[in-house]
């Protein structure tokens, strides 16, 4: 394990660092590495090291740069990326990007047009309205030369990039090296191809995430997206979590439906359950939502924290010896909806750091006990918190669900 920057004040306290005279920014942390079956995993948690190593890798691109975005803003941060992809194309290399229209809704196509005189190629998923707008294309991935696959939970904008903002996402970025990057360049050329000829056709879209193979091995790429039942990178959760031990999880958005909520409860009663939540969000909803589930966790002898110096973004699961990170949030929309991709990685040395990597965060967390949870759940308070589930977990799930399958049988997973 590398530590080439300080975690946050308390949280250095937690791993035993040296203090620094002045207190880290709450946003700072430390690059996570690992070898693993003939693969090279960096975890980068620093928002201006992953931004200095993604200018890196694009500038020294050679062959092509392939890219999926839910978020891309033409902030700071974001015109860097994009000016670098610019050269990159305008010295020959392939770049493609497949932009998410809603969720870069704020950025103008004519952002992108000196890339596209340049020879690259900029598509937005979901580009016209209909039902289909409603399932977005979630991903953070990029592929450089074919040799490089980067994901996480952050986006291209700068409140993921830079640990300078006192509005910072607290996220994830993961760099991989090794022979399964090849099946996320098969995954990028189904995507593209898609988005390209076959926007909004979601029976199309559907067949692609329900014939994408699950090899549960060492490292495995696993992807979500608009299924009638939980997505395939759902179910290898739900499969481990049926025979868990322990499990750590640290989620930006958490709201599962039923199914989930009472395993996750029942590996708390039987073992061990941590949960980092967030206390800091863009959407006050999602909070309450969460909140709400806490209860039921906590009556289950769980463990909560919520992680207070800024937003957490990160969406990160720990069940014993295996690490799930990637770009889904544990709620319905993740869970079910969303084209989402998660890379599982099946290594106990690895799923060590990672959980060494979550303890670390507590002293940078408000402790959630039963009696504290009581306290705070006023009547109106969880009548708050009550109108936000409904909202995140139930509502726009449903209207989404309907408008793009039609009624249809409910899955038992997701009873709310």
């Amino acid at each position: 394990m590398a530590l080439p920057s300080p975690l946050p004040a308390a949280s250095a306290r937690a791993y035993g660092e040296r203090m620094t005279a002045e207190p880290a920014s709450a946003c700072e942390a430390h690059t996570i590495e690992a070898d693993v079956a003939g693969h090279r995993l960096e975890v980068i948690v620093d928002g201006d090291e992953r931004l200095t190593r993604l200018l890196a890798l694009l500038n020294g691109a050679i062959r092509s740069i392939d890219m999926i975005m839910y978020i891309f803003e033409h902030d700071a941060a974001g015109s860097r990326v994009l000016d670098a992809m610019t050269a990159a194309a305008k010295r020959g290399v392939r770049v493609r990007a497949v932009i998410d229209s809603f969720g870069s809704g704020d950025v103008s196509d004519s952002v992108f047009t000196p890339l596209r005189e340049a020879g690259g190629s900029v598509t937005f998923f979901s580009r016209h309205w209909r039902s289909s707008y409603l399932i977005r294309n979630h991903q953070k991935l990029l592929l450089i030369d074919e040799h490089v696959a980067i994901t996480g939970g952050f986006n291209i904008a700068e409140p993921y990039l830079s640990t300078q903002l006192s509005k910072c996402w607290f996220d994830l970025g993961v760099f991989v090296r090794g022979p399964s990057v090849a099946r996320m360049v098969q995954w990028f050329e189904e995507i593209h191809d898609y988005t390209v000829n076959n926007d909004g056709k979601l029976l199309m879209l559907r067949r692609l995430i329900r014939e994408w193979p699950v090899d549960i091995g060492p490292i495995s790429w696993l992807v979500g997206g608009p299924t009638q039942r939980l997505s395939p990178w759902a179910r290898a959760v739900r499969a481990d979590l049926d025979k868990a031990r322990q499990l750590d999880m640290a989620m930006a958005y958490f709201s599962p439906g039923q199914g989930m909520l009472r395993r996750l409860g029942r590996v708390a009663k039987r073992c061990r359950a941590r949960f980092v939540m967030a206390a800091k969000s863009d959407n006050p909803a999602t909070i309450g939502a969460s909140r709400l589930l806490y209860g039921y966790l906590l009556r289950k002898k769980s463990t909560i924290w919520e992680y207070r110096p800024c937003r957490l973004h990160m969406k990160l699961i720990v069940v014993d010896d295996v690490v799930y990170v990637g770009t889904a949030n544990f709620d319905m929309r993740s869970l079910f909806m969303n084209v989402e991709v998660m890379l599982r990685v099946a290594d106990p040395g690895f799923a060590q750091q990672m959980r060494e990597f979550i303890a670390g965060l507590q002293p940078d967390c408000d402790v959630i006990t039963a009696e504290e949870h009581k306290k705070r759940g006023t009547w109106l308070t969880r009548l708050r918190w009550t109108l936000a589930w409904f909202v995140v977990g139930v509502a726009d799930y449903t209207v989404s669900r309907r408008l793009n399958f039609g009624l249809g049988e409910i899955d038992p997973e997701t009873e709310v």
